[in-house]
């Protein structure tokens, strides 16, 4: 990425466009940081995110994946030179669950490289814990086909 990256101009649109995403906005995730080749997303806990009975179960497997998904891909489309202009999808993505958990999500995504046609990163999610620390939980490692506008 070059030196005209933006970060805060770039963080609030992607803000903007997970503000706009039913799935997204409805699991409350929001940009926390982002920097060049890096970025960091949090879901909240919230119980009807859980499996089994409110109370007793840990947050849904698939909250992690689409977090992984996510993060991976968004980080991704943050290293291209306009990404108001430009999207990805998903080709291929690994989910290693490592525990369960109760608490927040945090998703830290990092790009290992974006081409002309392809994005990798890979994404580590922690969870928060009552003691104040965190635990991974997953990890994973999403490849994006990079789709730019023709202007």
């Amino acid at each position: 990425m070059g030196d005209d990256f933006d970060a805060e101009e770039t963080r609030s649109f992607l803000q903007n466009y997970i503000d706009q995403h039913g799935l997204l906005s409805f699991i409350d995730l929001t940009v926390e940081s982002l920097g060049p080749d890096e970025m960091v997303l949090r879901v909240p806990f919230d119980e009807s995110l859980v499996n089994r009975d409110p109370g007793n179960g840990s947050v849904h497997g698939g909250v992690a994946a689409t977090l992984i998904d996510t993060a991976g891909g968004l980080s991704v489309l943050s290293t291209m030179a306009d990404p108001p202009n430009a999207n990805v999808a998903t080709t291929d993505l690994n989910v290693s669950y490592l525990r369960p958990t109760r608490g927040d999500l945090i998703a830290t995504a990092e790009v290992l490289r974006t081409g002309s046609t392809v994005g990798v990163a890979t994404v580590d999610v922690e969870s928060t814990v009552p003691s104040g620390g965190r635990d991974l939980v997953a990890v994973g490692r999403g490849t994006y086909r990079v789709l730019r506008s023709e202007n």
